[in-house]
């Protein structure tokens, strides 16, 4: 039998894939990193240096290529994380936004390597769609003026309180 075709996504790095690769790891449940390969010598980076990463974010496969300087990650694609708490999504937040992350707005974020995030919690499809358009309208408008995302404000938006 014929082993099915992996998807996944390949982020590409300036020079820190496996720096990141720990980071997300380290901050995800259900995650850590598969594989390292390495440049040899005559490599377009000092041998050793991590070539291509490839790590599982909640089970979940991606790479992280050291590909030098040419392109650049943008907010174009983002990953979404579902956080069950605020407390999650404090840690998270705090944690990718140190050291030269950005905070964006509506629960995005930039890390300090160039990759964005969208921290949200497990709630908000049921308050963007629920059956009160009123209701969700309100909750809509409270995430609008938020930067990081806080449950607690979302609902009582959504209450109308």
């Amino acid at each position: 039998m014929a082993k099915p075709q992996r998807v996944s996504v390949c982020f590409w790095y300036e020079n820190q894939a496996e720096e990141a690769a720990t980071l997300y790891t380290s901050l995800i449940d259900n995650s850590r990193i598969t594989n390292v390969s390495r440049y040899g010598a005559g490599g377009p980076m000092p041998e050793g240096t991590a070539m291509m990463v490839a790590f599982e974010l909640g089970g979940v496969a991606f790479h992280g290529l050291n590909g030098g300087p040419h392109y650049k990650l943008t907010p174009a694609a983002s990953l979404i994380v579902e956080c069950e708490t605020q407390a999650e999504i404090d840690h998270l937040w705090n944690t990718l936004t140190a050291d030269g992350g950005k905070e964006v707005q509506c629960g995005w974020l930039t890390d300090r390597f160039g990759l964005s995030w969208q921290i949200v919690p497990a709630v908000m499809p049921s308050l963007m769609t629920g059956p009160d358009k009123a209701a969700s309208g309100r909750a809509m408008k409270a995430m609008m003026g938020m930067v990081k995302l806080d449950i607690a404000a979302l609902e009582a938006a959504y209450r109308g309180a």
